[in-house]
């Protein structure tokens, strides 16, 4: 099970899209591990979308999608739902 994901920065209003096989951990990562990178410069991250997939192959592909202009739109969406309903974290995307 592969997990793809959209991280915001409420500080910076930036939007960073990944995959991972165990998020928790890639948030700590995103977070507070990182020496250097690109999502360091805009810490802290809060999860604003998720979605499991069976193989990488797949979430490969669904994040290429949210990539794309039509996903950042539906990305930024989820961002305005969050601010309407005052941030609270979403449950399962």
């Amino acid at each position: 099970m592969f997990t793809v994901y959209a991280l915001y920065s409420k500080e910076f209003d930036k939007i960073y899209v990944g995959q991972t096989s165990d998020l928790a951990q890639r948030m700590h990562y995103h977070n507070e591990l990182s020496e250097e990178g690109w999502t360091k410069k805009y810490r802290p991250w809060i999860v604003v979308y998720t979605e499991n997939v069976e193989s990488r192959s797949e979430a490969l592909k669904r994040e290429k999608q949210l990539k794309s202009y039509r996903g950042r739109v539906f990305v930024r969406e989820k961002v305005a739902a969050l601010k309407e309903a005052g941030w609270s974290p979403p449950i399962g995307g």
